[in-house]
């Protein structure tokens, strides 16, 4: 891979950023994926993340819906009391982000899935029909915003119009190419994509929520299964100070001298952080029995009672099928509920203590 600028920025990385990096990925390798837990339970959780996503990213850019008039929203709910582009924005996102916690495995990052996303995000907002999915003829800059929806002032210029073909493609190969290659962590990749896009500002409207959108996206495909379940957008709307402050560090020194964009990655790892904490709190023994499946539960439940057991001797107390009983202790293995002790027919399982 060429050596291009966008790899002297991540190359080497300070002590701290390592730290962040360090414990999100101790924690992601404790999550347990979708399939071994109980659909239902985590259909529930997405849905939830939807709506607070939904309500969130939008409140970002000035929309003034709670979750409470999302939900109402999506169910087909009379929403008169709200402008016509809340509803229209809020709708966009909520089903673009929809589609992307479903099917991600089958959608590519391109440029073209970035001006798809664009288009489906603003496809009921009546004022933006005529640049939907298109990088802006005009210039444009970024306003911070008050929790009003006005411009309270420009964070930086962005990229001229006429330049935003060429730098969007150059970030979206770097990108590409920068994560089949390995050889930086792909939360540092991710990371540069997003103050990248957002110095580029490729579209005359929309961009802050493309980005988030596309978090969610690049995430997931760099094996982060727990983001449908904890809300990325979330975390950004109650530190959205902090947001506006490292955007503006950094993007005031990108294509100068002396660039250094390190407020963008350590605000963003900050949050990526708090989002991988609140995945596995989920898994906490407050929570783990909403995520286990009916039978999985049975067999965790007759683990608290005793000291330790075979998976035979399981499964004859609980009436649960052997090959059931030891999909079920791999699971809570993972879950680091219980322990394995000993190897062939002696292998028992025991509880670990909290």
């Amino acid at each position: 891979m060429i050596n291009y600028k966008f790899n002297k920025r991540i190359k080497d990385p300070p002590q701290s950023i390592w730290e962040l990096l360090n414990r999100i990925d101790e924690i992601k390798g404790r999550w347990v994926g979708g399939a071994t837990l109980n659909p239902q339970a985590l259909g529930r959780l997405e849905k939830s993340t939807l709506i607070t996503s939904t309500g969130a990213s939008t409140r970002i850019e000035g929309a003034k819906l709670s979750d409470e008039d999302v939900e109402k929203l999506m169910r087909g709910l009379s929403m008169e009391k709200f402008a016509n582009r809340d509803k229209q924005e809020v709708k966009g996102y909520y089903e673009l982000l929809n589609n992307v916690f479903e099917s991600w495995r089958a959608i590519p990052f391109s440029e073209s899935t970035i001006k798809h996303f664009h288009r489906e995000l603003l496809k009921y907002v009546e004022k933006d029909k005529l640049h939907r999915g298109e990088y802006k003829k005009t210039e444009n800059k970024v306003h911070m915003v008050d929790e009003k929806g006005q411009s309270i002032g420009v964070l930086f210029d962005t990229t001229p119009a006429y330049l935003t073909s060429k730098e969007m493609l150059e970030l979206v190969d770097w990108t590409k190419d920068a994560l089949a290659a390995k050889e930086f962590h792909p939360l540092l990749i991710i990371g540069n994509f997003l103050v990248e896009l957002l110095n580029i500002h490729p579209f005359q409207d929309g961009n802050g929520r493309i980005s988030r959108i596309l978090t969610n996206l690049l995430m997931l495909h760099s094996d982060y299964p727990y983001v449908p379940y904890i809300s990325h957008e979330k975390l950004v709307e109650d530190n959205k100070a902090d947001y506006y402050i490292a955007l503006r560090k950094s993007q005031k020194t990108i294509k100068t001298d002396k660039e250094n964009i390190l407020a963008w990655p350590e605000f963003f790892l900050k949050i990526t952080l708090l989002q991988a904490e609140q995945a596995i709190d989920l898994l906490s023994r407050e929570n783990i029995e909403l995520l286990l499946s009916p039978k999985q539960l049975i067999v965790w439940q007759y683990l608290e009672d005793v000291s330790e057991a075979t998976p035979g001797e399981i499964s004859k107390a609980t009436k649960v099928a052997r090959p059931t009983v030891s999909q079920s202790l791999v699971v809570l293995m993972r879950l680091k509920k219980v322990k394995r002790i000993g190897q062939g027919r002696t292998t028992r399982y025991r509880k670990i203590q909290d």
